[in-house]
């Protein structure tokens, strides 16, 4: 006597063998992978503009970073003043920052709504800003924590950032002071313990 075949388990979830899947289903399954993988590249261009915010002048001024972030009609708005376009805004950033020694944001709660090639943004901030005179173990910094909230959208070049504004909500500690000329560029990292 013979035993009858033993059938082999399907894998959860993968189709076997002679069975199709219907187009609708691969539809959805497209969307969805489509939807995660815009969401991954909105938090990656967040995460890509909070660190140049401290990495930018690390070699030198370079205008060029900002079209790797924002589209040509960007509009920021921040309670340090106001920009727009891509002309000048590498500078307008490099004038900003250079009133520190050097800063540190971090970036995290991503909020992110799609509506096909454009996406509603919101992430939360904290950021310090050192002082020029504060050496490397600061005591006197100046502290904030906020949210940015603006709009992306999708370019041949992938998605950025075409409206920004950073929203203070609380500050601890003595605000920016005149800093020296942007173009006096200084290295943005601590100096070492001696």
């Amino acid at each position: 006597m013979t035993a009858p075949p033993l059938e082999q388990p399907a894998t959860a979830g993968a189709p076997t063998a002679g069975v199709t899947v219907p187009e609708t289903e691969l539809a959805a399954l497209r969307e969805q992978v489509r939807t995660l993988t815009d969401r991954a590249e909105l938090a990656e261009l967040i995460d890509r503009y909070v660190t140049l915010l401290d990495t930018q002048d690390e070699h030198g001024f370079d205008d060029t970073w900002t079209r790797g972030v924002f589209t040509d009609d960007c509009q920021l708005e921040f309670p340090v003043g106001r920009a727009s376009g891509l002309d000048g805004l590498a500078a307008f950033h490099l004038e900003k920052k250079s009133r520190f020694a050097r800063t540190h944001h971090v970036a995290a709660t991503y909020g992110i709504h799609l509506d096909g090639d454009t996406a509603r943004l919101r992430a939360h901030l904290v950021a310090s800003h050192v002082h020029h005179d504060d050496g490397p173990d600061p005591g006197g910094r100046f502290d904030i924590g906020g949210y940015s909230e603006g709009e992306a959208v999708r370019t041949p070049d992938g998605w950025r950032l075409h409206r920004w504004t950073f929203h203070l909500v609380w500050s601890a500690g003595a605000g920016p002071r005149p800093g020296p000329e942007p173009r006096a560029l200084r290295n943005s990292q601590p100096r070492p313990r001696t």
